[in-house]
């Protein structure tokens, strides 16, 4: 059941930021870029933003999408959260 546009706070469209973590391996930012494109394609990839951990062992990477609704963010979690690299998301 989805939930109708007046339970949330946020005022679409708006710019929200989203940080996705998991393990510093090869193709980590690849895939959380394909994730959010699928559900925000006209996300800029250049805006991307990624940090190392002190470590090095894991990766964020930031990205600020145009929500445009509710559905649309949490259908974006959604792919994010399940998907086998990504570790948090923010």
């Amino acid at each position: 059941m989805t939930q109708p546009e007046q339970d949330t706070l946020l005022q679409f469209p708006c710019d929200f930021p989203l940080k996705i973590m998991g393990r510093n391996v090869d193709g980590f930012a690849d895939a959380v870029l394909a994730v959010v494109l699928r559900h925000a394609p006209d996300f800029d990839a250049a805006t991307l933003e990624m940090r190392a951990s002190r470590a090095g062992n894991y990766l964020s990477c930031t990205c600020t999408v145009r929500a445009t609704s509710r559905a649309q963010l949490d259908a974006l979690y959604l792919g994010l959260t399940s998907h086998p690299l990504v570790k948090v998301v923010l």
